[in-house]
């Protein structure tokens, strides 16, 4: 799969709960060979970000499974680890900021979301056998938003009545706060 095989909103898809996988199968296994290609090919055309993760969803396929990178620091190294059915089953602390997060599916808007500083998430791997996870920090943050995306949820949905929260990247790679009434007004099937 390609970067134009991954929906972005106003897809009402998106705004969808996803299904639970009850048998991993050879279609399961090539879901998440499509999805790990899509986020690659996604990458190769942005300077200054990474893939990091990718939920089924945004392949628009309504099965919830996401995929993580396996090397946060290391660009060449393309290995993702398949999460099925991922849930969060513990979160630890009051939500902070994090950092600015951004999505594949919301075109030039980045955001600051309060997330769980810390968190525990169940999911099964490739072969049917249950993972669970502790998770702080980015990778806390970056599990709750592929999770969200398994429920219909994307991120903006968490901040949209704070202006101040949306983020836009400027030719350089830095963030630059986004002009929200003319955003609004430009993209009004973001927030719908």
């Amino acid at each position: 799969m390609k970067k134009e095989d991954i929906i972005t909103l106003p897809n009402a898809h998106l705004r969808q709960k996803s299904s639970r996988v009850h048998v991993i199968t050879d279609d399961t296994k090539k879901l998440i060979e499509d999805m790990t290609s899509a986020a690659l090919d996604w990458e190769t055309s942005r300077p200054h970000e990474i893939s990091a993760a990718l939920a089924a969803v945004q392949i628009d396929r309504l099965e919830k499974v996401i995929i993580v990178r396996a090397d946060f620091d290391d660009k060449h190294n393309t290995e993702f680890v398949p999460l099925i059915n991922p849930e969060i089953v513990k979160t630890e602390g009051e939500p902070v900021v994090i950092q600015a997060e951004g999505c594949l599916s919301v075109k030039h808007v980045y955001g600051n979301v309060p997330r769980y500083p810390k968190i525990r998430v169940k999911a099964l791997d490739i072969t049917g056998q249950e993972v669970r996870i502790k998770a702080e920090g980015f990778m806390a943050m970056l599990l709750q938003h592929e999770i969200d995306h398994t429920n219909g949820t994307v991120f903006i949905d968490h901040i949209k009545d704070s202006p101040e929260a949306f983020y836009r990247l400027d030719d350089s790679g830095e963030l630059e706060p986004l002009d929200y009434k003319e955003s609004i007004e430009n993209n009004a099937t973001l927030w719908d």
